[in-house]
């Protein structure tokens, strides 16, 4: 059966999650269930969990077609919150589009990191370089209340999504949002509590054999860094010094395979309780470092 076999009156919702379901299982997906649910509760415009509440009644003839669009372009594999123009990060939804690099759950060990070492200083500063969607620090700032924000992103499409996600989490008056390359916006002087980035770590051999709704679909400019992935990181870990207030902190995140080397580097750099943090399937993925001053 095919995408544009969908066209009997009677596909209700439970017809047609189970049916998706079991096609975007064939065609490679590895969240079949989720990527159903998030693309019939968007054909259908209401959240996911009506659709439960719905369970027995009929599409509309205009929700099939949506549908049907849909799950041929997932089926291709274009990326789901492309497809919706959205994503959950950190409990909280941000606008994403083709351009922006789409947030994932592991990233969220960033924020949390990066809260854990505001916490007890007045009037705290943070700075996150390749903000993308703006997920990281508008994740703070949505869970810090005084805490106030800079963030850098170099590429067009990101930028202006990041400032449409600030605004639509009225973050506007603790946001200060920045073009260019990593510090080189950055106003000279400036010095921050806690510097975040969740950086380009993926190797240009590792890039090859990404899966396709990555790689046909995603920036490359997000994800590629090199031949070892840390061209990105060794820029931040030898520029941030001069950003960091006495005692701050350097957090990054990365492939688990390049905390010993990055935590290396920061050593070298004179970077002191340096160490990981592990994601949520217990491999490093981020690395933190503070800056005695």
């Amino acid at each position: 059966m095919s995408a544009g076999a969908m066209t009997d009156d009677q596909w209700t919702v439970r017809r047609i999650l189970d049916w998706t379901i079991t096609y975007l299982k064939e065609h490679g997906s590895e969240s079949p269930r989720l990527d159903a649910e998030v693309l019939l509760a968007h054909a259908r415009k209401c959240q996911r969990i009506q659709l439960y509440t719905r369970y027995e009644e009929p599409l509309s003839q205009h929700e099939r077609q949506v549908m049907r669009d849909l799950v041929r372009r997932r089926a291709a594999a274009e990326p789901v919150a492309y497809l919706v123009g959205h994503r959950e990060f950190f409990s909280l939804d941000f606008i994403v589009r083709p351009g922006v690099f789409i947030p994932r759950p592991d990233t969220e060990i960033l924020v949390m990191a990066a809260l854990d070492r505001l916490q007890g200083r007045p009037s705290p500063s943070l700075l996150d370089l390749c903000t993308g969607s703006g997920c990281v620090p508008i994740a703070i700032g949505k869970n810090h209340p005084v805490v106030q924000l800079t963030a850098v992103e170099e590429n067009d499409i990101p930028f202006r999504t990041a400032a449409e996600n600030v605004a639509k989490h009225a973050l506007d008056e603790r946001f200060m949002l920045l073009q260019g390359d990593l510090f080189k916006p950055v106003p000279p002087g400036a010095k921050f509590d806690v510097i975040t980035s969740n950086p380009p770590y993926v190797t240009t051999a590792e890039m090859a054999r990404l899966p396709d709704d990555i790689r046909k679909h995603e920036p490359s400019t997000a994800l590629e860094a090199g031949a070892d992935g840390l061209d990105a990181i060794r820029r931040i870990i030898e520029d941030s010094p001069a950003q960091l207030k006495p005692n701050g902190w350097l957090l990054f995140e990365l492939s688990p395979e390049q905390a010993p080397a990055s935590c290396d580097l920061l050593k070298a750099r004179g970077f002191q309780s340096v160490g990981s943090e592990n994601d949520l399937s217990g491999q490093p993925r981020i690395v933190v470092g503070q800056w005695p001053g």
